[in-house]
């Protein structure tokens, strides 16, 4: 089948645009579908880089909004960019602070970029293109996102037009600003919910020569019913040879019908902010350890699970025990859970696709998902 450099596409379902493939990258190959955990600040929250590798996480994001103005980049380059910094040798994503710049009340919206101050203290800032390239370049990671607006929803039609052509004129400039060599830059495909916002977006992003492809403004607010309808209206006109980032996304039921939708790389906080308050995935659906019936539950989180927490029997009544009394071991041992649950679901996703019963792998997971609430 057809590839690119980045991207080697494996296989398709037959059943559904789902696809099986392989990300090429320098620091080691992730197959797709794959999920990625967000380190905002550079790091997953209550894990190290050594944990985040034994769960089967490949790659790793970190967010350039939140790095920029602490510690800044310039000190992340100089002590020899982000995987230095961190400590986390395997692959990074870096968005480009978009979503988190156009979640801001008061900003200034103009053709050469974004004018605000940093919620945390005030700062003022500027981004545009050419800045949000500058500093992704200087954070090095291997996937770098260009600068899109991220459309609010609900929005009026006329000013989802207008900011969806913004976001084609700041992805060709962001392409002009890109210089630094080994680096991917992906595209952002923005429309909100009109169809023909998405179409005419996806075809001009997929017309330039990014590395691979993002669709953005389907986290939201919209839900699971709008999340599928763009997605059916979008995956038409990609690209089929570029690698499809869904961003933002999500709960597992988001992610086998995104990945039905013929998404291929996923990334959400909620696996690991979930974590941090007690709520566990499982086959059978969330384990909410604040529930006064784990008091006294000597079984771990999940018999099948072989994440260390499981594998060595941390009770769910010590685990609740934790969580309750603050204690920074509760919020490890639960997201090494999490997020070795988020890796197994990819490596089921993958395997169904080779084995051309992805529809009945999707219909048998969601149904298990439903059967009860913990």
């Amino acid at each position: 089948m057809k590839d690119n450099n980045l991207f080697t596409l494996l296989g398709r379902d037959n059943k559904s645009a789902a696809r099986r493939g392989r990300l090429n990258l320098p620091r080691g190959a992730a197959e797709t579908p794959a999920f990625m955990p967000v380190g905002t600040q550079g790091a997953l929250k209550a894990m190290t880089p050594d944990q985040m590798q034994e769960v089967g996480a490949k790659i790793v994001l970190a967010n350039t909004y939140h790095l920029a103005w602490r510690p800044g980049e310039k000190i992340i380059s100089k002590l020899g960019g982000l995987h230095d910094f961190s400590g986390w040798q395997g692959s990074m994503l870096t968005d480009s602070g978009g979503f988190q710049v156009f979640s801001i009340k008061h900003k200034e919206i103009s053709e050469d970029g974004v004018t605000f101050r940093y919620e945390s203290d005030g700062t003022a800032e500027f981004f545009s293109p050419e800045r949000a390239i500058q500093i992704q370049e200087d954070l090095g990671a291997d996937i770098i996102m260009a600068f899109d607006e991220c459309i609010p929803y609900p929005a009026t039609r006329e000013y989802a037009r207008q900011s969806t052509k913004r976001t084609i004129r700041w992805a060709t400039r962001c392409l002009e600003a890109h210089k630094r060599e080994g680096q991917n830059l992906f595209g952002i495909v923005q429309g909100s919910v009109f169809p023909e916002l998405r179409r005419d977006c996806a075809r001009a992003i997929g017309d330039l020569p990014f590395d691979g492809l993002a669709v953005g403004g389907v986290s939201v607010g919209e839900g699971l019913d709008l999340l599928k309808t763009v997605l059916d209206l979008t995956e038409p006109h990609l690209p089929v040879h570029h690698v499809r980032y869904l961003m933002g996304v999500g709960f597992p039921e988001d992610i086998l019908e995104s990945v039905e939708r013929g998404m291929d790389i996923f990334d959400c906080v909620i696996p690991s902010r979930m974590a941090r308050s007690g709520t566990l995935f499982t086959p059978f659906g969330k384990i909410r350890l604040t529930n006064k019936k784990y008091r006294k539950d000597a079984y771990p989180v999940d018999t099948a699970c072989d994440c260390y927490t499981c594998s060595r029997r941390f009770s769910r009544a010590f685990l609740r025990h934790l969580i309750l009394s603050k204690e920074v071991l509760g919020s490890t041992l639960c997201t090494i859970h999490n997020m070795r649950y988020y890796q197994k679901l990819m490596e089921d996703i993958r395997q169904a696709i080779e084995e051309g019963r992805f529809a009945e792998h999707k219909r048998e997971t969601i149904a298990k998902l439903k059967e009860r609430e913990h």
